[in-house]
C-alpha cells in the first residue's frame, strides 16, 4: 500500500531500525519498497538487504538444485495448483484458488523428504526450503541485536510470524526496561494462536497501514 510505504520511509529516519521480514524474496519486496533506508530480510532470513547488496546465506547454496527439482516434481504432480519459485532457495505450493485440490499432508511431507528439504505450512500453501535453523524468529532476533534498542514492535498475519512473536517476547524479557509489542494483522485466515499471542490486534492490512501512518505522523 503506498501509504504504508511512505510511512515506513518516515519511520526509518526516526527509529533505530525499520525492516520488512518476509517469506518472499528480497527482489520481490524491493519492487514495491525501493527505499534503501528500510531493510528487507527475505526468504525467512535466508536473504538480507539492510541498505547494501542482497546477501544470501551461503548455507542455502547446496540446496538450490534440490529446490529446483522439488518445484518440477510439484508442478508435474499437481498441474492444477500454483507452484511458486521463490528465488533459488525455496518453492511454495499454493491451493488457495483450488481448495478442493489441496495436497495431503503426507504427500507434501513425502515431496520434502524426497528432496532433502524442510516443510513449512502457510495459509492454504506449503513452502519447501533448505533444512536450516532459519525462520522469522531468528531474523527478528538478529535485527534486535543492537544494544541501543529498548523498544520494538513486530506485525504479522501468518503461522511463520509466531516465531517472530516469540523472539520479540524473549528479547524484551532478557533486559529490564525493554518493551516489545506483538501486532496481529487479523483476517478470517489468521491462525488463532497468533491472535491470542498478540499485544495488539488490527483488522487487516488497511488498518495496520493506518497505524503506521499515525505512528509516522506522531514521530515526524
Amino acid at each position: 500500500m503506498p501509504e504504508a510505504v511512505s510511512a515506513l520511509g518516515v519511520l526509518a529516519t526516526r527509529l533505530g531500525r525499520v525492516a520488512v521480514v518476509t517469506g518472499r524474496p528480497v527482489a520481490y519486496v524491493r519492487r514495491h519498497l525501493p527505499d534503501p533506508t528500510v531493510g528487507v530480510v527475505g526468504q525467512y532470513g535466508l536473504e538480507h538487504d539492510l541498505g547494501g547488496d542482497v546477501v544470501t546465506d551461503p548455507r542455502a547454496w547446496p540446496f538450490e538444485d534440490a529446490v529446483a527439482a522439488a518445484a518440477a516434481a510439484a508442478a508435474a504432480r499437481w498441474p492444477g495448483l500454483t507452484v511458486e519459485r521463490k528465488g533459488r532457495v525455496a518453492v511454495t505450493v499454493h491451493w488457495r484458488t483450488t481448495p478442493d485440490a489441496a495436497p495431503t499432508e503426507s504427500a507434501l511431507r513425502a515431496l520434502a523428504e524426497a528432496h532433502g528439504l524442510a516443510r513449512f505450512p502457510g495459509r492454504m500453501a506449503c513452502e519447501l526450503r533448505p533444512p536450516l535453523p532459519v525462520d522469522k524468529g531468528t531474523a527478528v532476533a538478529a535485527l534486535l541485536d543492537e544494544p541501543a534498542l529498548t523498544a520494538a514492535a513486530f506485525a504479522g498475519d501468518d503461522h511463520g510470524d509466531l516465531a517472530a512473536f516469540a523472539a520479540l517476547a524473549d528479547w524484551a524479557a532478557r533486559a529490564s526496561g525493554r518493551v516489545g509489542m506483538r501486532v496481529a494483522v487479523a483476517s478470517e485466515e489468521s491462525p488463532p494462536e497468533l491472535v491470542d499471542a498478540a499485544d495488539l490486534v488490527v483488522e487487516g492490512p488497511s488498518a495496520f497501514a493506518v497505524q503506521l501512518v499515525a505512528l509516522a505522523a506522531a514521530l515526524n
